[in-house]
Order: C-alpha cells, then structure tokens, then sequence
C-alpha cells in the first residue's frame, strides 16, 4: 500500500517537474511538501493544485498552466474512474465513451446513427491530448464544470477534447458523406487549438438530447391581450433551453390608452414587463441559471418616462419594479439632435413629445400597401430622406393626437442615472441600425425593418410580430389556434480568439470552416418555438464574431489609446469582413442563397458601395455575390464573449481588460486571474485597465469596425461613479456622432458586478 501511494504521489510530481521546466518556475516547495505527504494520488494532486493557484500573480502568471496541467490530472482520474478505463492513457476509447452517454439518455442518439464504428474509430486518432496543455486554469475549470459532460448524478465522463470534436461531429451530421469526416476534422482543428470558441448553448447542448444551439433570440409583442401571453409563452419555451431573450415592446399601448373605445383603461406596459420578469426567474435556464430577458422601448413611447426608466432603480414604487430583466432604449436620430438645442446661454431648451403608438395608429391614419395600420416605430431616416421625423412632426402637429411633452436633456438624464445605478439601459440608435441593413428591401424605403436588438446588443436583424389568424374546433374535437408567424429573430454565434488566430495566420482557413460550422447550426438545431425556426430558415442568419482584442493589441505593442489601434480595428476588421462574406458566398454556391437574397444589398450591390469597398478584391467579390448569391441574410456581430473567452484564454469581447491582476468571482468560485501572456514587454499595454482608459479612443475604435460589421457590436463604456453628467452625455453624443449602431452597459465603478445573459458569450 505504501509503494502504491508513493507511485501515485510521483505522478503528481512528475507533473509539477515537467511545468517547471516549461514554465521556468521554481517549485522546489511545492515538490518538498507533496514529498512529504503520506496521502493518495488525489490528496496530493488536490493539496499541489490548492498550492499552485494560490501562487498566481502578475509577478508569476504561469502558475496558472501548472494549475491547469494539476486540474487535468483531477479530470483525467475521474473521467476514467466513471468510464471504467485506465486513467494513465488520459483518453478512454471514444466509441465507447459515445456509446455509455447515449444509453444513458445524454447524448442524442443522433451521433450513433450518423456516424459507424469505424468513422468514430478514425476521428478518435484526430484527437490530440495535449492540447488540453493550451488551457490557463480558469479557462479549463469554466469548461468543466459549465459544459464537459456529465451522467445524471453529475459525475464527469467528458474530457476536453471529446467536447471539442463531440461539437464538430454534430455540426457536420448533415454534410455530405464523401467530405463528412473531412470537415468534422476541420472544425476539430479550429476548436481543439483555441483559435475559436462556438456560442454557450453550442458549447453546452451540441451532441446532447436536450437543449438547443442558439445563442439568441428577439420577439416583437403585438398590441393585443393574445399577443402579450403568446410571447410570455414563447419566451418561457426558449428560456427553458437556454436561450437569452431581447423583446420589443414598442407597439403595445401606452398607460391610460383606450381598449375597445373605452377611455383611459389601459394598465400601459410596465405591468406586462412585470409578468416578463417572474418568468425570467421562473424558468430556469436548464437549471443552470434565470433566464435573462432585455426589453426595449422607443423613447416617443409614452411609457419611456412613466414607469420603463425606473423599472430597475431602487427608488420609487416597489410594485412597478422588475428587476431581474435588462432595458433597452431605442433612439432616433432627431432625439439626439434636440439634445443639441441651446438658448442664448448654453442651456438645453430641445423639446420632445412622447405618444401612445395605440393613439397614433387611430389618429394618424397611416397605412402600408396591405392597408394596416402605422405607428411612428414604422419610419426611420434613410440617408436621403427623413422619413421619421416627417412623421413625428405632423403627430406634434396633429390637434387631437395626445402627447406627454419634455425637455429632452430631462429624458436623457433620467436615462443617464438609471445607467449610473444599474448599468442600463442599452442605447439602440434605430435610424443607423435600419441605414445599414442589408436586408432593408423587405419593407421598403423609410419602413423600420430592425426595432431594437437582443439582450447583448450585438444582433440587428428583421423583425414582426406573430399575430393570431383564427381560432377554431377541428373535426376531431380539438381547439386549433392558427398564428401568422412574425419573424422572431435567432442570433447563431460563435467567435475567432484574435490572440490565437491572427499570430497563427489562420484567418482564412478559419474563416471558412467557422461559417460552414454556424450554418449549420441553423438545420442542425432544434427551436421549441415555430416562428423562430421559420425566422432562422428564412434569413439563414449567424453571427461572427472576435474576443482577445485588447490581448492581441498588447502582443503587437499597440497602445489602447492611439490613432493606430484606431487603425488596427479598421484594416483587420475589414479582412475579417470579406473573408466572411466571401466564405458565404462559396457556400451560397454549394448550397443555394437565402430565400430573400434578391432585391438585398447583397444582390444589389449597394452593400459594398455604402462601405466603400472599391479595392480590387472587393470590386470581384461583389461580382461573385451578384452571380452566386449569399447563404446569410446577416453575417457578423460582436458578442460580449466573457466565459467563452477565459476558456480561449484570452480577454473578453473587444473590451479592454479589468485590471492586470483580479479576483474572478462567480456563484462557485473566486479565483485569481491575470492578464493573458503577462511579461515585462505586455505588461505597458495592459497596465491601463477599463475604468482609466479614456473612453472616446474606445468609441473611435468601435466605430472603426463597426463599419465592417453588418450587425452590432456588445460594446461597453467604462466611467467613474463620481463621472459629471455632462461627461456621460458627450461619451454618448459621440457613440451616437461616430454611427455607433448600440451600446450595451455603462459599467460604473460603484456598481456591483453585472450579472450578464452568458448565452452570447460565444
């Protein structure tokens, strides 16, 4: 018994010498005192790694990957305990580990029916251990505990690398056989060196029978007792499988509205959001967490200052308080324009009128070519006509039309203090939003297509509500309920490790198969909700995306605040655009365009022009788009990329980092984290961190690569809690000057930590 501890204990050490002469540390202690121990293999791996985290600092970072390579040791033992094999060869049999999850009901039986024993035999040999080396300890404990998977008593039978060529088996089911097992291979490649990260959903659900693939989505609520509980119910069924929820509210009537003639009997909105809110903690997101729900309001909607604006606030009225969902705001560009107007002395005189969209749609009598009813949210300013504010103007001048009339500057501060006390509401300035989409053709020129984005801000896409057509008995007795599907929009993510990647040169290669993998999310994933399916195949969206920005800026030796990080954003940006683009029309060419490509400005080529794309790469893409069409209707976004991105080991979206040394604090776990590959050289370009880094060099950065990105960007603004309220006010007048499309929280050093949605961390 004894030789049989020291042989497990020399495990242990062996491990620690072979990180020290990787890392160069000195862990003459560490191995001294596992020496000295008289405990099994387990104990003496558990006190090493206890040890070995504690050690982590901004003067020693590598400890993390010596806690790493401890953990993994950890995983190894149990995966094979649970597995019945031996723990020295760290990787079981993969067949049979497929097998095991599937008679267990977690895996789906999906992989077993796609792929025979001997394919599943020749992509095990793809798998490459140590590359579970490339984890920091953070990353690889995230991925344990969140997604690897696991029996029914939560006992771990998964190993990193089975997740990652699990997710790629899944993603590639449908592909046709002769090229199946090469591009599973492929997408093995991506995911297995880091060089990408899929959405949490995908990273969780792929492979399993329960859950789903998207990361995403946003409902329109239709002005009508039907549609307000037909959306709860939906929002419930995508919530419960893990999907965060964005919400537009904008078209339901405003407090002290008429229902059915009836004079001022309408409860206005915030009730409803009230309902909204006990379902977010109600239904659980595969018990994981609460489901997280955005709501957006216009800021002409009548509700905006009675009510929406202190819905998370702690003041006021306790009973018209939801503070478990996230708001939105959408701005239109001649709100901000009457921020701007001043008397004499400087002072902000800029009115502006708030209505019921109710009232509007009975008084201003406003149709589209079906004859149905609009409302201002129906209009937004195109580039050569300003459709909006023609409206609003004749609604201000309409007499019998109803209106609650402020000072704008006293909507924006109130929006402004919300923000200081809770982080929102988001900014979603519509007009630009709807400007740059390239699906626009669908309504037609000045009509809103976009009305406000998802819960991270980063997804723009179409969107309607779903209306009930009719009600009716069946011949068999059953109740039938027949719904006109609006289009509920699905956000399909996943995002490129730019620290990885780009020093790799690897983009084009990625960029390629990371499109083929999102695509396919969309036949391969199973929505609850109807709408949202017929939504994801009519438009076939997804969402690329990038994290490590400020790591990949402090490997080039590239200060944050500077006219070349500036620079940087655009020109790499806009080869991340085009070898997008280019990879869905080479798809588009296999497989067929979306269904609305023609009259898009894909087909038109409008889309190219209005980015000055005239280089002659650019100029022969355009043609090819023309001739092979698109298999996207919407390509890109930026996510905010939190877990996902400690899993990449890498900093979070296109976020500057928190600080060079942190304690990273969750329900389960606080643990130490440093900047990624912290050294003498990296350490000048991350030693000023969120909160002292002037925020208009992080807006300017923004806006150089929102100009590549055909969605939005989860783009935070970082301030003081003593900020001035004028400061805050220009940091928002120049997001909105620089065509900033959104802006997610305004984190503010007195607030708590945020507890975000982590679906669109992809």
């Amino acid at each position: 018994m004894r030789i049989q501890i020291e042989n497990e204990k020399n495990d242990v050490i062996e491990t620690i010498k072979k990180a020290s002469e990787i890392y160069q540390l000195d862990m003459t202690e560490l191995q001294n005192r596992i020496h000295k121990l008289d405990v099994t293999q387990s104990e003496a791996n558990e006190q090493a790694l206890f040890y070995a985290v504690n050690q982590i600092s901004m003067d020693q970072p590598d400890w993390t990957y010596v806690a790493a390579r401890l953990y993994l040791n950890e995983l190894y033992h149990k995966a094979a305990e649970n597995r019945g094999c031996d723990p020295a060869k760290k990787y079981g049999d993969f067949y049979s580990l497929i097998q095991q999850l599937t008679e267990k009901g977690i895996y789906s039986c999906d992989l077993v029916n796609t792929y025979n024993k001997e394919e599943i035999d020749e992509l095990a040999k793809e798998i490459v251990p140590d590359r579970d080396y490339f984890f920091n300890y953070i990353g690889l404990f995230l991925l344990a505990d969140r997604y690897l998977a696991k029996d029914h008593e939560k006992n771990i039978f998964e190993l990193p690398q089975e997740r990652f060529m699990i997710i790629a088996m899944t993603l590639m089911k449908d592909e046709n056989k002769p090229r199946r097992l090469e591009l599973v291979k492929e997408a093995y490649w991506a995911l297995s060196n880091l060089y990408m990260t899929v959405a949490t959903p995908t990273l969780a659900n792929a492979g399993k029978s329960f859950g789903q693939l998207s990361s995403c989505y946003i409902d329109t609520v239709d002005d009508s007792l039907d549609g307000i509980y037909l959306n709860n119910w939906d929002i419930a069924r995508l919530s419960k499988d893990g999907g965060g929820i964005g919400i537009y509210y904008g078209k339901v009537r405003a407090l002290g509205s008429n229902i059915k003639k009836f004079k001022g009997n309408s409860s206005g909105i915030v009730p409803w959001i009230k309902l909204v809110n006990d379902t977010a903690v109600s239904v659980d997101q595969l018990g994981q967490r609460q489901g997280a729900i955005a709501v957006y309001l216009d800021i002409f909607h009548k509700d905006i200052m009675n009510g929406f604006l202190d819905l998370k606030t702690n003041n006021g009225d306790e009973r018209r308080k939801a503070h478990d969902i996230f708001t939105g705001v959408a701005v239109p560009d001649l709100f901000m324009e009457k921020l701007q107007e001043t008397d004499e002395a400087g002072r902000s005189i800029g009115e502006w009128h708030t209505f019921c969209p109710h009232e509007v749609k009975q008084i201003m009598g406003w149709k589209d070519e079906a004859g149905n009813p609009l409302g201002l949210e129906d209009f937004y300013n195109e580039v050569d006509r300003n459709y909006f504010s023609e409206k609003y103007q004749e609604a201000v001048n309409h007499p019998l039309l109803q209106r609650k009339t402020y000072r704008a500057m006293d909507i924006m501060a109130r929006i402004m203090m919300a923000q200081l006390e809770t982080g929102t509401p988001y900014m979603f300035y519509r007009d630009e939003v709807n400007r740059e989409n390239p699906n626009k053709h669908v309504r037609g020129r000045g009509r809103t297509s976009i009305y406000c984005s998802n819960l991270c801000t980063e997804i723009t896409q179409n969107m309607s509500a779903t209306t009930i057509i009719s009600e009716f008995q069946d011949q068999d007795g059953n109740i039938v309920i027949v719904r006109k599907p609006g289009e509920f929009v699905v956000c399909n993510l996943s995002s490129i490790n730019l620290a990885k990647a780009v020093p790799a040169n690897v983009l084009e290669r990625l960029i390629r198969i990371q499109v083929r993998m999102l695509d396919n999310v969309i036949d391969v994933n199973n929505i609850s909700v109807g709408q949202a399916r017929h939504t994801n195949q009519k438009y076939r969206a997804i969402g690329l995306g990038t994290f490590g920005w400020h790591h990949l800026l402090a490997l080039k030796g590239i200060y944050w605040e500077t006219d070349e990080a500036v620079q940087y954003a655009d020109e790499l940006y806009e080869h991340i655009a085009y070898l997008t683009i280019r990879s869905s029309m080479e798809l588009a060419k296999e497989k067929g365009a979306y269904s609305q490509f023609h009259g898009s400005e894909w087909q038109t080529g409008v889309y190219f022009e209005r980015k000055n794309y005239h280089t002659e790469r650019w100029l022969s893409l355009k043609k090819e788009v023309a001739e092979f069409g698109m298999r996207n209707g919407w390509l890109m976004a930026v996510a905010p990329n939190s877990s996902t991105a400690k899993i990449g080991g890498s900093t979070d979206g296109i976020d500057p980092l928190y600080s060079v040394e942190y304690a990273e604090e969750k329900k389960n776990f606080k643990l130490k984290v440093t900047a990624p590959d912290l050294n003498h050289r990296t350490y000048d370009y991350y030693r000023r961190a969120r909160h002292d880094l002037d925020q208009i060099w992080s807006i300017r950065q923004n806006a150089a690569r929102t100009r590549h990105i055909d969605q939005a960007i989860s783009f935070n603004l970082y301030v003081r809690h003593n900020i001035k309220a004028k400061d805050l006010l220009n940091l928002h007048m120049e997001a909105w000057k620089q065509r900033l499309k959104t802006t997610y929280y305004v984190r503010s050093t007195s607030q708590a930590e945020i507890n975000e949605c982590e679906a669109c961390h992809s």
